[in-house]
């Protein structure tokens, strides 16, 4: 790698609970990794069950614990919080949607707290990457709505995880709540989506999207679990990927520069400093 060059992982999962913890995060800093974009995993991972939505500040607060531990092995860390979408199929089992939904704003809403504090730099949201009923659907959409205009209000960007393709009806979403359209992420994107695509390290789109001089991150999308070790890609991914992509040509200096730096301070509004 090219010296005083940062790598950053625009979203990985470190969880010293249910998987390798500070290990994952030193394999990313001796494979070259310099900062990453920690993002919180579904409450169910820590065994919280949300009732009221209040409980998300457990979720949070944990998170926040593990990004003060990363950060004493030398990384730079930025936090994004949220709920995931996929909390709604779990929380309509036991409380009806519309509860669900409230839930689920409220957790958003605590969220948007942490990044006007400073503890954070955006938010988290999405709707199913999976099939449902259109009430599950609409509702699912109608929390996205609202976490746009807590991310207006917060004045952060919003990470979404949704469904794969371009997610082509976000960008008017985007504009309804008047948050700018880069500010919006999409998580384990394809290229062809109008919102800044978030590429899993391993897409073969990546030289070509870089050639175009596209604004765009790269991400592990490291879910931190023994159970299912190195997925979606291990923590070394991004770090490695890049300096093969760099070596081989496939990249220039200058693309690196845009993807590693250029994109999450201009998305993010952090400053990238090796």
């Amino acid at each position: 790698m090219i010296a005083g060059m940062p790598v950053t992982d625009d979203h990985i999962h470190i969880d010293p609970v249910n998987g390798r913890g500070i290990e994952a995060a030193k394999d990313f800093r001796r494979a070259g990794g310099t900062h990453l974009f920690l993002v919180t995993k579904p409450s169910w991972s820590g065994g919280i069950a949300p009732v009221t939505g209040e409980e998300y500040r457990e979720v949070y607060a944990r998170t926040l614990a593990i990004a003060e531990e990363v950060r004493a092995v030398g990384l730079a860390v930025y936090v994004i919080m949220g709920v995931h979408p996929a909390e709604i199929t779990r929380l309509a089992e036991r409380m009806s949607l519309a509860e669900a939904e409230s839930v689920m704003r409220r957790g958003i809403e605590i969220a948007a707290g942490f990044v006007e504090r400073g503890d954070a730099v955006a938010l988290k949201s999405g709707r199913p990457h999976y099939p449902v009923d259109t009430d599950v659907w609409d509702a699912s959409n109608r929390v996205l709505a609202f976490a746009l205009d807590m991310a207006r209000d917060a004045g952060c960007a919003l990470q979404i995880h949704a469904e794969s393709g371009p997610c082509s009806d976000i960008p008017d979403l985007a504009r309804k709540a008047g948050i700018p359209t880069f500010r919006v992420v999409k998580h384990y994107a394809s290229p062809e989506t109008p919102l800044t695509p978030s590429m899993i390290a391993t897409s073969d789109a990546i030289p070509e999207m870089a050639r175009e001089g596209r604004l765009f991150t790269m991400e592990s999308d490291y879910m931190d679990e023994s159970s299912r070790p190195g997925a979606v890609i291990g923590p070394k991914s991004v770090p490695r990927i890049t300096r093969k992509l760099l070596e081989s040509g496939a990249i220039t200096a200058e693309d690196a520069e845009r993807i590693h730096r250029t994109t999450p301070e201009k998305v993010y509004g952090v400053e990238i400093e090796v």
